[in-house]
């Protein structure tokens, strides 16, 4: 078992763009499969570019905020309680479209 609270993470920079910043709850192999585990923050304006992963799948939950998830060309709205799956090798961008802050919480699970 392991219990992490946000507080008691430290807040990093998300691979895709370091101004996006996320604390990560659970790493690579602290469960089977899982990549991790985390919340990220994004600002007005922010964007993690595009990219697809060949070897994991991706869940992301909007906690708050309004955001655009581009994925394989075609934008989808995120809003506050939609959950998006993606499948390995799907090209995915997310952005914050909106004027306030986009939280996101996400896992990733390798295939």
């Amino acid at each position: 078992m392991k219990i992490t609270g946000l507080d008691q993470v430290p807040e990093e920079s998300v691979s895709h763009n370091p101004a996006i910043k996320k604390r990560v709850l659970l790493h690579r192999d602290d469960l089977p499969h899982l990549t991790n585990f985390a919340q990220a923050r994004f600002a007005p304006g922010q964007v993690a570019n595009g990219h697809s992963h060949a070897d994991m799948a991706e869940v992301f939950f909007v906690e708050a905020g309004d955001g655009t998830i581009t994925v394989d060309g075609q934008a989808y709205p995120l809003t506050p309680g939609i959950c998006i799956a993606i499948e390995p090798g799907e090209h995915h961008e997310v952005a914050n479209t909106g004027t306030q802050e986009l939280v996101l919480t996400y896992f990733g699970l390798r295939i």
